[in-house]
């Protein structure tokens, strides 16, 4: 069932700390909107190390770069515009609000196919629960062409990830092991419509999604009425974000000591990231 959630009586940050996702109409004024763009320009023009093409040699290959280093300074200055820290503490019912890292994506022609499910803290060693996306997009886009999140799920399970190498097999794992094998959602979204309780937003710009990174959730496809999607997502985390290493063998990008961040380097796991490794706003 893809829920549109309009006519909601909760708070912004209820709906967000309930359902993972939530929308803010309209809260990025032109000149911060501006700037937002200004940074996925910028980045898009200058590819970090680990930037990743999506379903190579494929109808639906798209692109993605995710915390490029060349960004950092662009990306900081961005999100000192007080309404980000303003946003974050309102939904993680925070005081203090960090930034992490960006990341953006370039979809282009309208049979390019959905970004597989998945939970970013499969990809990214984010521990506790004070974490938010702020998910970005330059085009208007109806909810069948934006970001879909399964309700609820940030209070669930680690799930694997996804390869991103097979989109015909988008649930083939990335670490195996000890987590939950990651669920194939749209194979059971065809059988059954209602088999999951998936929760998306129109959104224009101007407009947030924010969601929750331990949420399964994902970009869906994009259409002949809409056949670009252009997304900016920033990251941030709240007072009881600690590390959380990854499985014994995993592939993750962090763990290659060619690309891992210079923030997590050296951690414990449980250790805090509330501290000067990374830019607190407030």
């Amino acid at each position: 069932m893809n829920q549109t959630a309009n006519g909601d009586s909760r708070t912004p940050g209820e709906a967000f700390r309930e359902d993972g996702i939530t929308r803010l109409k309209g809260v990025l004024e032109p000149d911060v909107l501006a700037r937002c763009r200004e940074a996925f320009d910028w980045s898009l023009a200058h590819p970090g190390t680990i930037t990743k093409t999506i379903f190579p040699g494929t109808e639906h290959e798209h692109w993605a770069d995710n915390v490029n280093p060349s960004a950092r300074d662009i990306c900081h200055k961005l999100v000192r515009a007080p309404v980000f820290a303003d946003v974050v503490a309102d939904m993680l019912d925070t005081r203090h609000v960090w930034y992490s890292a960006e990341e953006i994506f370039f979809k282009q022609g309208s049979k390019v196919g959905r970004t597989p499910w998945h939970q970013d803290t499969s990809y990214a060693p984010y521990g506790g629960t004070q974490w938010c996306n702020l998910w970005i997009s330059f085009e208007s886009l109806a909810a069948r062409n934006g970001l879909e999140v399964v309700k609820g799920s940030h209070h669930g399970p680690q799930y694997d990830g996804s390869s991103y190498d097979d989109p015909d097999d988008p649930a083939r794992p990335l670490h195996g092991g000890e987590w939950t094998p990651l669920p194939d959602i749209e194979r059971e979204r065809r059988a059954d419509p209602d088999a999951w309780p998936i929760i998306a937003y129109p959104s224009e710009p101007g407009d947030l999604i924010v969601f929750h990174p331990h949420s399964l959730h994902g970009g869906a496809p994009l259409s002949e009425d809409c056949p670009i999607r252009h997304t900016l997502v920033l990251r941030f985390f709240g007072n009881d974000a600690v590390y959380r290493p990854f499985p014994p063998g995993s592939q993750s990008i962090w763990d290659d000591n060619s690309v891992i961040r210079d923030e997590f380097a050296g951690l414990e796991p449980g250790e805090t990231l509330c501290c000067d490794r990374f830019l607190q706003l407030r």
